[in-house]
């Protein structure tokens, strides 16, 4: 009667984990399901950041996102944050191959320096669903979830959710809310230049800022407007049905 007992105490932590691993896998899939129609209020990151603020003492800090429909945002932006972090974006099912062996091949050589190779389509899971930071675990839920939305969401949604959640400044989330911090005017009219620059500071938005740019994210912004051109432009949204 003890034995049964302290077995069934035992297993008690298990089946509770058991049972919340469940339920956030639930939790996922209702938000993958959901999020393919509906905007989507705020994200993991945003969470993460935010609670993080708060724990440090920083109570003035507020990440804050404006969801905008692709209509009400400039094809610029669109066009150039596939310049800048995926140009194969149209094409792939989540995840480019080729990117993930040239990077996987330069951090063996430089591990110092690593560097990603995540499709707009992983980023967008990851800021959606995970916390910030590397990981395996991370890494094998981002892939899960970017199989999920690739398989249940269109491709222009990825691209809107992305838009509205990618992490752009100091607790500025979004282009909308990035669009008018810097520029003082909606996402909507958002020039070719202004977009590129808003790009440029994707690989760390901490560090880069678009409101005061260094020399070398000046350099960034004039090559993803080069690379900009060398896609096609806006024929390149309308040919893959982005715009």
């Amino acid at each position: 009667m003890r034995k049964s007992a302290g077995k069934s105490l035992l297993s008690r932590p298990w089946f509770w984990l058991k049972r919340g691993v469940i339920a956030l896998i639930g939790l996922w899939l209702l938000g993958i399901l959901a999020f393919a129609f509906l905007p989507v209020p705020f994200s993991a990151v945003m969470a993460e950041r935010q609670i993080g603020a708060w724990l440090s003492g920083d109570f003035g800090y507020v990440a804050h996102s404006d969801w905008v429909p692709m209509s009400d945002i400039s094809p610029q932006m669109a066009l150039a944050v596939m310049a800048a972090e995926d140009q194969k974006f149209p094409e792939h099912w989540g995840f480019d191959l080729a990117a993930i062996e040239k990077a996987f091949s330069h951090n063996e050589r430089r591990p110092t320096r690593i560097r990603g190779a995540s499709t707009l389509s992983q980023q967008t899971a990851k800021n959606l669903f995970l916390w910030d930071g590397r990981s395996w675990l991370r890494k094998g839920l981002e892939a899960g979830l970017t199989s999920g939305i690739e398989l249940v969401w269109t491709k222009r949604r990825i691209l809107t959710v992305y838009l509205n959640i990618v992490e752009l400044g100091d607790g500025v989330f979004g282009v909308e809310e990035a669009s008018q911090r810097y520029f003082h005017k909606p996402a909507k009219r958002l020039t070719a230049s202004e977009a590129a620059l808003l790009a440029a500071v994707l690989p760390n938005p901490h560090r880069f800022r678009a409101d005061a740019p260094s020399g070398y994210v000046i350099q960034r912004q004039q090559w993803i407007m080069r690379q900009m051109r060398q896609l096609g432009g806006e024929g390149f949204l309308r040919e893959n049905k982005l715009d």
